[in-house]
């Protein structure tokens, strides 16, 4: 069984609780099993590296950790302020997430 999730890879989010609360980004990617999402920019943990070939000198990486949805909310296409996401029927008759605060539809 496949579950919905109010978020998708190339949103632009709100980080709602937790340690980068307030921060915004781009979703880079969803492990649906896991229920988490990596946004650019957010959530940044120290990561030790050994040298390899793209990075020579090793030492210690900045990269982004997973977050779990439930603390993420889309921006509004509109104001651009987190809002939460319904799910209607257009004119075409295809499903489509929107905006709850404008009515907006969120591409």
């Amino acid at each position: 069984m496949s579950v919905k999730f109010h978020i998708k890879k190339g949103d632009m989010v709100t980080v709602m609780a937790g340690d980068s609360k307030g921060q915004s980004g781009k979703v880079l990617k969803v492990d649906v099993e896991k229920q988490r999402a990596i946004v650019e920019g957010v959530n940044l943990v120290s990561k030790a590296t050994k040298p390899n070939a793209k990075n020579t000198q090793g030492g210690i990486v900045k990269q982004e950790a997973p977050i779990h949805i439930s603390n993420l909310l889309v921006n509004d296409p509109k104001s651009g302020k987190p809002t939460r996401v319904g799910r209607r029927k257009n004119a075409e008759g295809k499903t489509v997430r929107y905006a709850k605060k404008s009515g907006e539809e969120i591409k």
